[in-house]
């Protein structure tokens, strides 16, 4: 049969599951500082990516910009391009009929002289 505990032996139990409480309420208390602690650090790394991926965001829209612009610059020079060229190729074809027509000319000369 079991002896019954005495009060010193009541009250040192009592004192140990305190004293174990107690210690489970400092190391969840430490675990609890520790994790608002990593919280915090993450919530300012989050800001900093976030305010990183803002500039970011408007580089890239500056950037888009630019690129339409250059886009649009490409084209009008493409189409002066274009012009230059065809007005190239008329000059050729203008020149072309005036050597031809002063062929003709020449030869209408040179025909009507030896016809005399």
């Amino acid at each position: 049969m079991m002896e019954p505990r005495s009060h010193y032996d009541w009250d040192s139990h009592n004192r140990q599951v305190v004293v174990e409480g107690t210690q489970a309420l400092e190391r969840t208390g430490d675990s609890l500082a520790r994790s608002h602690q990593i919280a915090v650090e993450t919530e300012t790394i989050g800001t900093e990516v976030v305010s990183e991926l803002g500039e970011q965001r408007e580089a890239l829209l500056r950037t888009r910009s630019r690129l339409e612009d250059a886009n649009s610059q490409l084209d009008n020079a493409k189409s002066v391009l274009i012009k230059m060229g065809r007005n190239v190729l008329y000059n050729k074809l203008i020149l072309v009929i005036i050597i031809i027509l002063e062929v003709v000319i020449l030869a209408t000369l040179i025909y009507l002289r030896v016809s005399r």
